[in-house]
């Protein structure tokens, strides 16, 4: 099933990532973490869909997308920035397998937050946020997505390290073993883990290597 939607507004969230708001089919529910597979509702863009996910949550009355654009591809994505309002969007029934499921850390690499947006809002609006921990990589500070925003869900349960940028109050360096266990207290709590392939097998291989329980792993396709 896909449902015709009609983009409300876009902005600029980071020099590459934009924030689209759509109208909301009243048909669509999910869940935070899901996403949907997303095409341009043009003739020659309809059958290119790319996965992406909903940063909202379900009881708004609109939807958010926060889509970061791959410019060397000319495809989707870069397909998608040049929406305007009034453009309509091909939205597919929503899936996904990283679900929130008690208290843990959370740990992205770049524009893999995205899953993570949603699962955060809707923990601080229920008032439950405390507890959990997110660690979020970028290779600068100009690539953060939502920094603010995280900031005050989080507080000191935020740790932002840059892979390529040293700036005074960010870490520094590679999510390896050692910043992990610097940054972790209890490895027999829940993980949720999204970002690119090398980024999701590499920290999956630290964790269990450091006590974690892999049925404790989250993430996308497990």
């Amino acid at each position: 099933m896909e449902i015709i939607a009609r983009v409300l507004m876009t902005e600029f969230v980071t020099h590459d990532v934009k924030r689209f708001i759509i109208s909301k089919p009243d048909a669509l529910h999910f869940i935070p973490g899901q996403a949907s597979l997303l095409s341009v509702n043009e003739t020659e863009w309809a059958e290119k869909k790319n996965p992406f996910t909903f940063t909202n949550l379900n009881n708004d009355s609109v939807l958010e997308f926060i889509i970061k654009k791959y410019e060397e591809h000319n495809g989707v994505t870069k397909k998608l920035h040049s929406l305007t309002a009034g453009d309509e969007i091909l939205i597919g029934e929503p899936f996904g397998t990283i679900n929130y499921k008690k208290k843990g850390v959370f740990i992205a690499g770049g524009a893999g937050i995205t899953p993570f947006i949603a699962i955060l809002r809707e923990l601080k609006e229920k008032g439950e946020i405390k507890g959990n921990q997110l660690i979020f990589s970028n290779k600068t500070w100009k690539d953060i997505i939502l920094e603010r925003e995280f900031k005050e869900m989080l507080g000191k349960d935020l740790s932002l390290i840059l892979t390529r940028e040293k700036i005074k109050g960010y870490d520094y360096g590679r999510v390896d073993e050692a910043y992990l266990k610097e940054k972790i207290k209890d490895f027999k709590q829940n993980f949720y883990i999204c970002g690119p392939p090398a980024f999701l097998s590499d920290i999956t291989e630290i964790l269990e290597k450091l006590g974690a329980d892999i049925q404790n792993i989250i993430f996308e396709g497990k």
